[in-house]
């Protein structure tokens, strides 16, 4: 194992999955790139420590149910490794408060008064950015570094080695990053993007929360739990 390859904390299962991605060319281009990032004193979110807190979170063979998100959040104390969520203590994002207004609408379920979404991840919710760092104050400055190849595939590897999981893909962004998951295998469930521009085009009614639900049952996988207290 290459020493760039031991410097990743990475969770064992997503480990052996992805250890050969730190030693391909895209990954040292990427590595480069952040440190350069840091050198000119830019903030990167979410910490290095948190950068790959989704895999961290939900080992490979813990999970039902993947969310896949953008970026993460620019603004400070709101990344941490999770799509949509922030810590305790930080102000609900927009989309964010829009993902609970929709489960509470399908589920009957309280609306959260935090965004911290690690109780879905400890359930095998993988809540994956397409992008895993952002300079701070600047949204979509590290796309087209190389992590989108990365995430391409883990989500390859959930196709392939994953059984009878659900994608949730809200907007055209999420759903051309899933176009590679086999429907005769898993639930892929779209709609538009939660985001105050597009939720009442059909993320407000789309019963996504429900319908994982009732699909992990009639797998015989237990249900996620969706509330946030």
């Amino acid at each position: 194992m290459s020493g760039e390859q031991r410097d990743v904390q990475l969770e064992a299962s997503w480990r052996a999955l992805l250890a050969d991605q730190f030693a391909l060319n895209y990954m040292h281009s990427l590595r480069q790139f952040l440190v350069a990032e840091k050198q000119q004193g830019k903030q990167i979110y979410p910490a290095g420590a948190d950068i790959f807190n989704a895999l961290n979170s939900t080992p490979f063979d813990q999970v039902k149910v993947v969310i896949l998100g953008q970026d993460p959040y620019h603004g400070p104390d709101q990344a941490h490794g999770l799509c949509f969520s922030v810590r305790p203590g930080v102000a609900l994002p927009p989309s964010l408060k829009n993902i609970y207004k929709e489960i509470h609408a399908d589920l009957d379920l309280p609306v959260s008064r935090h965004g911290c979404l690690d109780a879905w991840a400890r359930q095998g919710v993988l809540l994956l950015n397409s992008v895993l760092t952002v300079a701070a104050g600047q949204a979509a400055s590290h796309q087209g570094k190389g992590w989108e190849v990365f995430t391409d595939r883990v989500i390859h590897v959930l196709n392939e080695h994953g059984q009878n999981l659900v994608f949730l893909l809200w907007g055209s962004y999420a759903q051309r990053k899933g176009a590679m998951i086999d429907r005769d295998r898993h639930l892929v469930l779209q709609s538009p993007h939660p985001s105050p521009l597009s939720a009442h085009r059909g993320f407000f009614g789309n019963q996504h929360f429900s319908r994982a639900n009732a699909w992990l049952l009639e797998h015989n996988k237990t249900p996620i739990d969706w509330r946030v207290e």
